[in-house]
């Protein structure tokens, strides 16, 4: 459950009923926000999801509408943020986050780690709530140091292309440690590494996504560069365990959170054809600028101080995947043959 103290709670309302905690969830209808959004209701909060969606999808909310404990506002984060009542936690997870999204949408990335960080920061200030800072492996770059610990301060170009969410992304954990310095915000930062599962979109961009559309169209396989990049995939429920995690404990510092299970794109690939009965050509293309060589989370300290560790095997989060992506093409008609 995700517990965490209602700091703006005073006990039974008048009528004797007891408030309940609330929640503003920024990126409400992407694929991390849908799910926060599912976690939340479920454990008894009340929750305000936020999405301006860019990106996301209001199919990823259409099961809460109607209830009563949910209420989506369609904002632009860069701009400034109005909550009526009291409010007990601020997640901050708007953000295009797959590479095909930002290099779609720089300025707006840009705008949302900075401007976006500012104004929910401020209303987490003015309510007196907690706060958490949805960021991202990226900070670390194509890194120098493997696997990648906390305390690693990354190797970005700040003029790439992938710079505008990379940069958007340090700039956001700089401006969040301000705000707990400087005004006692009570702060939490999340690096997020690479997470899949339902609610992704079809047309994601990301690697599990590509090719579980394409094993499913019977297309090649696209493999950038020679495949040889590794990745960790974790599984979005055990992250969303450990944000509630991180969301109720004290510590300010950076938590990585991901499965530390690495894996080349290659091997990727290759066991995904196999899991699915699927064999399909493999088409490479060249690695885009600045795309990280390896990339695997040191988890150390999330095990050590949130007793957290990823627990959903990979054939068990990827089949719950593709069979969600297969009824999407299915209902969507975009399989082949339709």
């Amino acid at each position: 459950m995700c517990r965490v103290r209602a700091v703006n709670n005073q006990g039974p309302q008048q009528g004797g009923e007891a408030t309940i905690p609330r929640v503003v969830i920024t990126g409400a209808a992407g694929f991390l926000g849908s799910h926060l959004t599912s976690r939340f209701l479920k454990d008894g909060w009340s929750v305000i999801g936020m999405d301006n969606l860019i990106t996301g999808k209001p199919d990823n909310l259409a099961p809460h509408f109607g209830n009563s404990k949910f209420r989506f506002v369609q904002q632009d984060v860069t701009e400034f943020i109005y909550v009526e009542g009291s409010v007990d936690a601020v997640l901050h997870f708007a953000s295009p986050a797959s590479p095909v999204d930002y290099l779609k949408y720089p300025i707006p990335t840009m705008k949302v780690g900075a401007l976006g960080t500012h104004k929910t920061l401020g209303l987490a200030k003015a309510k007196k709530a907690k706060f958490m800072l949805a960021s991202t492996s990226e900070v670390y770059g194509d890194p120098q140091v493997h696997p990648q610990k906390e305390d690693y301060w990354g190797h970005v170009n700040p003029t790439g292309p992938r710079g505008v969410y990379d940069e958007a992304k340090r700039f956001a954990e700089a401006l969040t440690m301000a705000y707990h310095r400087s005004h006692g915000v009570d702060t939490r930062i999340i690096r997020i590494f690479n997470t899949y599962g339902p609610n992704m979109r079809l047309n994601d961009g990301r690697v599990v996504p590509n090719f579980i559309h394409q094993l499913l169209n019977s297309s090649s396989i696209t493999i950038y560069g020679d495949g040889s990049q590794t990745r960790s995939f974790c599984y979005v429920d055990d992250l969303v365990e450990g944000i509630c995690r991180v969301l109720a404990q004290d510590d300010s510092e950076p938590f990585n959170l991901g499965n530390p299970r690495e894996i080349s794109i290659k091997q990727l690939a290759e066991t995904m054809m196999e899991l699915y009965g699927h064999s399909s050509p493999v088409e490479y293309l060249p690695l885009p600028v600045d795309d990280p060589k390896v990339r695997q989370p040191d988890i150390g300290r999330a095990k050590s101080v949130l007793g957290w560790e990823p627990k959903v095997g990979f054939e068990e989060g990827m089949s719950k995947t593709f069979n969600h992506f297969k009824s999407q093409i299915a209902e969507s008609g975009l399989a082949e043959g339709n």
